[in-house]
């Protein structure tokens, strides 16, 4: 059986909440819970005059990949509603090898 999972590259989230919203009306989760939750790390100066803020988005207990979704040929609702498109869908192995192409990535095996 193969393994799914999502590649986020949080360096190119803008932290809108795409994500969020949307996995919480495909799962139908009231307010507060989440399938997937932004994260927020900083703002904080590192050096003078030089600050980081960082989003990262993170599938939760409650993720489900969206399995009817994907059941149907579709990407779980987070990865299609995603604007900045920095969440990718797929076996973990073919994700893998995405990893060294970026150095701000993380990988969720979720299945």
């Amino acid at each position: 059986m193969v393994k799914h999972g999502i590649l986020i590259d949080y360096n190119w989230c803008t932290g809108c909440h795409s994500c969020e919203v949307a996995c919480q009306m495909e799962l139908g989760l009231p307010v507060g819970q989440y399938g997937i939750k932004l994260a927020e790390l900083g703002p904080w100066e590192y050096a003078p005059e030089t600050w980081q803020l960082t989003y990262i988005p993170m599938p939760t207990d409650q993720c489900t990949l969206c399995s009817e979704r994907v059941k149907l040929g579709k990407e779980p609702s987070c990865v299609q509603h995603c604007q900045a498109k920095c969440l990718t869908f797929g076996p973990l192995e073919e994700l893998a090898k995405n990893l060294a192409d970026h150095p701000k990535q993380v990988l969720y095996a979720l299945d």
